[in-house]
């Protein structure tokens, strides 16, 4: 009899674990009464994408009672001010606390073990070891991951640049996500038949010297992934690869409107609407951070995004008939 009771409430929690929150159980789960919950929010920097990501988990909250003033958003600025601000969150009674950008998840994570933590921005949490498993967390860290589609990105640099034959893969040397997505390039180059070289970079005063190194190289292309010091000075690379007819295929679209040709990549708002919908299900409790896998966009929320003034400085075609039908354009 024992057996049998186990066995059903494994299936009943099974059923229940199951679809997307339209399950038929939902009208016997009234959601609580959020609008006294506090959230804290630690964002790394200010740059297109981590805005992005913060609006859209904000607009989640908002739509599901929080107040906005019990929101308390703040943006460290550089890694070195993350734990400050770890610090103060952690101590200002907040239910939960989301973090945007891998140093700020791990200053938070570091500064509780007991406050739920959502992160956003971070590309693979199982490599950062703040969870067990992207599958099964395990701790009071969970979120969503914005790995940038590599390989697709890869697909379109040869359609776009079918003559280009060496690729500059350039990337933030510090920064764990980067570093994962560069390995990730050097693999998807070697797989395309490229010529490539790692250009990395360590501060905002290295990027002028190491993207005239590549104009010196005399390089045909540039990759950047989702990268969030380069994502905040890419008109830095953009203002000396143009000029020389150097096109740079980028992570995001944030980076396509600062100074990229051209991406295939994911929406940042969408990923913290996802990263908002994570939160709203552990401050319901209808889940711990513990149990909640690490959430993935789709490939069909990917934009393919084109610049047409940068083209138009790198010598390339600015007309939209030469370009997939899908594509946005940057005018």
């Amino acid at each position: 009899m024992k057996k049998l009771v186990v066995s059903l409430l494994t299936l009943g929690l099974l059923l229940t674990g199951c679809g997307t929150g339209n399950s038929d159980n939902q009208d016997n789960n009234q959601a609580k009464d959020l609008s006294k919950a506090k959230v804290g929010v630690i964002q790394l920097m200010q740059h297109d994408a981590l805005d992005a990501s913060y609006e859209g988990f904000k607009e989640v909250l908002l739509e599901n009672g929080i107040k906005e003033e019990n929101i308390d958003y703040q943006v460290a600025g550089d890694q070195a001010n993350c734990p400050t601000v770890a610090d103060k969150l952690v101590n200002g009674n907040n239910d939960l606390i989301y973090a945007i950008a891998t140093p700020a998840l791990q200053s938070v994570a570091s500064a509780t073990t007991e406050l739920p933590i959502v992160g956003c921005a971070v590309t693979d949490y199982e490599s950062t070891k703040l969870v067990k498993s992207n599958d099964a967390p395990g701790g009071n860290v969970t979120g969503a991951s914005d790995l940038t589609p590599v390989k697709e990105q890869f697909d379109l640099m040869k359609k776009l640049l079918p003559d280009a034959k060496k690729v500059a893969i350039m990337y933030c040397g510090s920064e764990d996500n980067s570093i994962f997505q560069g390995n990730i390039a050097e693999q998807a180059a070697k797989d395309n038949g490229y010529e490539y070289k790692v250009y990395k970079v360590s501060d905002s005063n290295d990027i002028q010297a190491v993207s005239e190194k590549v104009v010196s190289d005399k390089m045909d292309v540039i990759y950047i992934p989702t990268d969030n010091l380069l994502a905040t000075y890419m008109s830095s690379v953009e203002a000396v690869a143009s000029p020389a007819k150097i096109p740079t295929i980028v992570g995001e679209e944030g980076m396509c409107k600062s100074g990229g040709f051209a991406t295939y990549g994911i929406n940042y708002k969408n990923l913290g609407r996802l990263a908002g919908e994570q939160a709203i299900a552990i401050l319901n409790g209808d889940k711990t951070a513990a149990n909640t896998a690490i959430g993935q966009l789709k490939a069909e929320d990917c934009t393919l995004v084109i610049n047409l003034k940068v083209a138009k400085k790198c010598g390339l075609s600015t007309n939209k008939a030469d370009y997939p039908e899908e594509a946005n354009f940057i005018e």
